[in-house]
């Protein structure tokens, strides 16, 4: 090569390293969100952002003035953290499993880099950026300022989240819709909850709601069980500690904040929390816990879904015995410390990994995770609060009443705990019963982790009485009758003492004749003596207290009888039904089924994919039996079967539901025909 060449070679690598300083090699860099984020079944959350799953490729274009100069290279640089103060530099070729890597594609003005996460990265918000290096080593071009999210993947099977069955991640990832199962054992009620997760905002909430405590440790954000206890611990505000979600309440006044039944979805608790800078919501109670730790896990990527635990029993002192002190007049006594509690339902929150199930519990006590197979076998010593959380399904009943002369009589009550466990099905709006993927069919015990036969003790045999209490399903605001049996199963006729005690306490003697014999009392349950003592929920405790010359203890039976309340009615649209971004109208009417005026009435609707929570007050008193209607207007956001929630809450009357299907279409118009969001 003459030296006239070489100087001309010289020259033009002159001018083209002075081109590529002045414009750049690289022009514009696309995240492909809306392709990524379809193969990373992220597409619900954002089509404009980069959101996508560990352990899947993603790619991202470079355009480019000019070709990549031979023996340059580019690299890849990942910041994560609040302040960037972990940097990942991504490796150029595949090397172990645990390290991040991306390979290129080159084509003349264009190159598509594919960078793969291992299966167990942090997730969070990452920075992307990306630097055309020297032969020297020397950064000739940065582009920064790219943000991702990187989310679980239980669609990987290298993720401790995997889960394999698809019909089970569309409902337990995917469905933005669920329902709650509430009431007693015996008389199971639903109501609809939206946890929304892929609502607006909702995943960066999440970030910002893991990251609320004052020193984040990154690691852990790749561990799943950390997780959880991390969710469990910052979710409910306790004495000491104002970070959380929600402050938990369980009864009134309600005033300075939204009452635990008036929530419909998580959305609005997250918003709330958010907006006012991370200060906790008022008030939450264990539904309310769970639901919204459910649409945080969702969100995550962790397979979750809410269960309901009938009979639940809060063992504080950690004997696997539930003890409720009563005086004489049957009226429950404060003991001192700790205090036992049973509720009637009480809400798990099992994710699901690798085919089995770690869980958590919410309510007064907060506890968990803890695997379920430890819960089922009884494997006491497994972390979190194993020993909590087995009692929860587990434990004993019993009462105990003391006398004045403080000494104590055992009273036999044969309630168990852990009752029809449920739980959403995968495959409709419909009830499972998962009990037994918690307990052994009753009859049998755990010893140190294997079951056995249990054999019944002498002791455990039911005497010769048996006492019960029957009613039908009373409406709230009618009267209605509580029927007490007592069954003689002796050969002698018995003559006992029955009280019965619910808003007030009634004593009388029965002559219960031999052989089988039933003898029944009834308790006439007036409105206007419930209205101002009935719970909550609706619910009303009647207790029924037998003693008989002969029988070594007397036998106690209570039962929480719930109210079926009205239903909020609601019609949406036209037959054909919904489309993305064009209105429609709700019409929503509620009756008032009450023999009094009910006063400060409000509705509250929201429903993902369809609108933001939305409140509307009925503008003065609605009359025994008038009808109040209201017209909604709102747009649907997102395509796919949504649900409209509709709450209606007074003065006398509260938690009254409404739900109904809304389906969106996604051909908006003719020449819109790929529209699936609304922005």
């Amino acid at each position: 090569m003459t030296d006239t060449s070489k100087s001309q070679i010289l020259v033009h690598d002159r001018c083209l390293n002075f081109l590529l300083f002045v414009l750049g090699l690289i022009s514009d860099v696309d995240l492909r969100s809306r392709e990524n984020n379809s193969a990373h079944h992220t597409r619900e959350i954002d089509q404009k952002r980069l959101i996508v799953r560990r352990g899947q490729p993603f790619s991202i274009t470079l355009q480019c003035n000019g070709t990549l100069r031979p023996r340059h290279h580019l690299d890849l640089v990942l910041h994560l953290g609040k302040r960037d103060e972990v940097e990942i530099k991504v490796q150029k070729e595949r090397g172990a499993g645990d390290k991040w890597w991306f390979n290129q594609q080159g084509a003349q003005d264009e190159m598509l880099l594919t960078l793969h996460s291992p299966a167990d990265a942090i997730i969070g918000r990452y920075s992307l950026a990306v630097l055309l290096m020297s032969p020297d080593g020397r950064i000739l071009e940065k582009k920064d300022k790219m943000s991702f999210h990187l989310l679980y993947n239980p669609w990987c099977k290298d993720d401790v989240v995997y889960l394999p069955d698809e019909t089970q991640l569309q409902e337990y990832i995917m469905n933005e819709d669920g329902i709650i199962y509430m009431g007693t054992w015996e008389y199971i009620k639903s109501t609809h909850w939206n946890y929304g997760q892929f609502e607006d905002y909702v995943m960066d909430i999440c970030f910002e709601f893991m990251l609320a405590h004052d020193e984040p440790d990154l690691q852990p954000m790749n561990a799943t069980v950390e997780i959880l206890s991390l969710i469990g611990e910052l979710l409910q505000v306790n004495s000491n500690d104002d970070r959380g979600v929600l402050t938990g309440r369980w009864t009134e006044p309600y005033s300075d904040g939204v009452a635990p039944y008036q929530w419909t979805g998580s959305v609005p608790i997250l918003r709330q929390w958010s907006k006012a800078g991370v200060r906790a919501v008022k008030y939450g109670q264990c539904w309310v816990f769970a639901a919204v730790a459910c649409t945080v896990l969702r969100c995550l990527g962790i397979p979750t879904r809410l269960i309901t635990n009938f009979s639940s029993a809060h063992d504080v002192d950690g004997n696997l015995s539930i003890d409720f002190l009563l005086d004489e007049n049957l009226q429950p006594l404060e003991s001192r410390g700790g205090r036992d509690s049973s509720w009637n339902f009480h809400f798990l929150d099992p994710t699901l990994k690798n085919s089995a199930m770690v869980l958590f519990s919410f309510g007064v006590f907060r506890c968990g995770p803890c695997p379920v197979t430890a819960i089922k076998e009884g494997n006491l010593g497994v972390k979190y609060d194993t020993p909590f959380v087995f009692a929860e399904v587990n434990a004993d009943i019993i009462h105990w009443i003391v006398q004045r002369n403080g000494q104590r009589r055992k009273v036999l009550d044969h309630a168990t705990v852990g009752r029809n466990i449920s739980t959403k099905s995968v495959y409709g709006d419909f009830r499972d019963d998962v009990t037994l993927h918690y307990k052994y069919p009753e009859g049998y015990v755990r010893e140190g982790g294997r079951r056995v036969t249990d054999v019944p003790s002498e002791s455990s045999e039911p005497g010769r009485l048996q006492l019960s209490i029957k009613h039908a399903k009373p409406v709230f605001g009618t009267d209605f009758d509580v029927i007490i049996e007592v069954k003689n199963e002796g050969d002698q006729d018995a003559h006992v003492q029955l009280t019965m005690l619910a808003m007030a306490r009634q004593t009388t003697t029965v002559m219960v004749p031999a052989h089988k014999v039933t003898q029944q009392e009834v308790l006439r349950l007036r409105y206007d003596d419930y209205a101002q003592c009935v719970s909550d929920d609706h619910l009303i405790r009647v207790k029924a207290f037998v003693e008989a010359p002969g029988e070594n203890e007397p036998l106690l039976t209570v039962t929480d009888i719930p109210l079926s309340r009205p239903e909020v009615f609601i019609q949406v649209g036209t037959p054909v039904g919904a489309f993305v971004c064009e209105q429609v109208k709700a019409s929503i009417s509620f009756t008032n089924p009450l023999p009094v005026p009910l006063k400060g009435g409000v509705f509250t609707l929201e429903g993902a994919g369809l609108l933001s929570s939305t409140k509307i007050h009925v503008s003065g008193d609605i009359s025994p039996g008038q009808t109040v209607s209201i017209v909604v207007s709102f747009s649907p956001m997102r395509t796919g079967v949504r649900k409209l929630l509709v709450d209606f809450d007074s003065d006398r009357l509260k938690d009254v539901k409404g739900v109904t299907t809304v389906v969106e279409s996604q051909e908006v118009q003719k020449y819109l025909p790929e529209i699936t969001e609304c922005y």
